[in-house]
């Protein structure tokens, strides 16, 4: 079947990709990491990284068991460029959680109703009720990032969602909503070798759009918008945890054990957790562009 983006990847690669982006990811092989100042060379064991991630999500189940006894109220926010492994994370906290209290969040465009809206408005409508906990794969932050490299929205815009973020999220902490912000980095070459393979897969076609394609081409406007949006829409009451997600198992891993150790849920085993690997894993210091 022909989609309107079938070879649009392979053309930027062939012809417009930096050629020092473009040799690494033809150089390397499968389990190389293509970043050069990623603090680990190879992907992580299998081996390791399924027996770790079992553990971790025993302690989920236990986690979701405390949240449905105390009517706890958790949700997610997982923000990152196209192909940081956003979905595939999001897949790994789930998989074996009860999908009645588990949910995704996964906005498409607004509709001509939301557009007339306040900004924050259908976002709100999907927080977490008690006892539930809500993935959202991207959130309102699509107005500090996003919406800011394609011109969806005006400066004006753009300055009021700055204006009111850091309250509004101040607003979920002091109702009780846990909130944890979570940003995948990942690095240019990764991110290129991941669309190639979407479009060589008929199976991963759906994940690819016209704004995947042109965000390509827009990895310094990218760079500019998520530093200011991280720097402006940090506190202490919703801080930004950024993962360097090069090494999708690692990056899973971590995104797991970061929510875990924040949580004062019952019977947690701390051995099983883990500790944070803080090379890949941490504040605003980790951000890397």
């Amino acid at each position: 079947m022909q989609l309107p983006f079938d070879g649009a990847i392979s053309a930027y690669n062939e012809n417009n990709a930096p050629s020092i982006i473009r040799d690494t990811v033809r150089r390397a092989n499968k389990n190389e990491i293509l970043d050069p100042d990623y603090p680990h060379p190879n992907r992580l064991n299998r081996k390791a990284y399924e027996a770790d991630l079992l553990g971790l999500q025993c302690e989920l189940v236990k986690m979701q068991q405390w949240i449905k006894k105390t009517n706890a109220r958790i949700a997610i926010v997982f923000e990152g460029r196209d192909a940081a492994g956003k979905g595939g994370t999001i897949k790994r906290f789930r998989e074996n959680l009860n999908p009645r209290g588990a949910r995704v969040v996964a906005l498409p465009k607004p509709t001509e109703a939301e557009k007339t809206q306040w900004y924050f408005q259908r976002y709100i409508n999907h927080l977490p009720s008690g006892g539930e906990i809500v993935f959202y794969d991207r959130s309102w932050y699509n107005c500090g990032v996003v919406e800011k490299v394609f011109e969806f929205c005006d400066e004006e815009q753009r300055e009021c969602f700055f204006e009111q973020v850091k309250p509004l999220e101040t607003a979920f902490f002091n109702d009780g909503i846990h909130l944890f912000k979570i940003w995948m980095n990942v690095g240019r070459a990764e991110q290129l070798r991941r669309m190639l393979s979407r479009e060589r897969d008929p199976l991963k076609h759906w994940k690819l759009s016209w704004i995947d394609v042109e965000g390509l081409k827009r990895w310094d406007e990218y760079t500019s918008a998520i530093g200011e949006t991280l720097f402006r829409s940090h506190n202490t009451n919703a801080p930004w945890t950024i993962i360097r997600s090069d090494d999708k198992r690692r990056a899973r891993l971590n995104a797991i054990r970061n929510v875990l150790l924040n949580l004062d849920y019952e019977n947690k085993n701390i051995q099983m957790i883990g500790q944070i690997d803080s090379t890949i894993c941490g504040g605003l210091d980790i951000w890397h562009a």
